[in-house]
């Protein structure tokens, strides 16, 4: 029988500490089908190689001098949008993690991940599938509570009530990073309602992707804290 050749995932990084990109570097060359395509030390680099390269993922600090990730993220998700996307980040870029979803960020690795996280993050972008870390969803839904605007500005019941609890409860499930068939098992639904789900979902957040998806929520604090 003929033996399927395996894809290679192909990488670029995008940022602008040499000490960073050397780190990630290491780290992806340990992981078996992944290849390391290129660096870019800022936004407007970052656009071109992805352009020129087509790569599977690319790792996109946000904080660059010139073009910053957002609107590198902005400008790569429209030109690009096979190209999955994942955010470098530290603990103190909330209200930019957010933002970084919105404009089409499959998810966040922090810069000190270890190498485990750094080779299964990127799979899991190649993949098209939503990937944020535990400790860092706790941090920004801690963050967006915090930011929300005062109920007798915008009554928690009415942003509540543009989604159902089913909707909200498979969301919330799509914020901890599973998959369709993984949130199915956990409610006792099929795969195709999940789908349904969703659907209603981006029509109701005026979006079009679960990553977006999930920073709408975010910001009308419309997830739970996790546990």
């Amino acid at each position: 029988m003929e033996q399927v050749e395996k894809k290679t995932t192909r990488v670029v990084i995008a940022d602008d500490h040499p000490v960073v990109r050397m780190g990630v570097r290491l780290m992806l060359e340990m992981g078996e089908g992944i290849e390391l395509v290129g660096e870019a030390i800022d936004g407007a680099g970052a656009i071109e190689l992805v352009a020129a390269l087509q790569p599977d993922v690319i790792l996109m600090d946000l904080r660059m001098p010139g073009i910053d990730g957002l609107e590198a993220i902005k400008r790569i998700r429209s030109a690009c949008p096979q190209v999955g996307v994942l955010i470098l980040t530290t603990y103190n870029e909330d209200d930019l993690m957010i933002s970084g979803l919105r404009v089409g960020a499959q998810g966040y690795l922090l810069k000190d991940a270890d190498m485990h996280m750094v080779i299964h993050a990127v799979r899991v972008a190649a993949r098209g599938e939503m990937l944020v870390q535990p400790e860092i969803m706790a941090r920004i839904l801690s963050h967006a509570e915090r930011g929300l605007s005062p109920p007798s500005a915008t009554p928690r019941r009415q942003r509540h009530s543009t989604l159902t609890a089913r909707e909200r409860e498979v969301l919330a499930a799509v914020a901890r990073g599973e998959r369709s068939k993984e949130i199915a098992v956990r409610f006792g639904i099929t795969e195709r309602t999940v789908g349904a789900c969703l659907t209603s979902v981006y029509s109701k957040l005026g979006v079009d992707s679960r990553a977006a998806a999930v920073a709408v929520a975010l910001e009308r604090g419309l997830l739970p804290r996790q546990e």
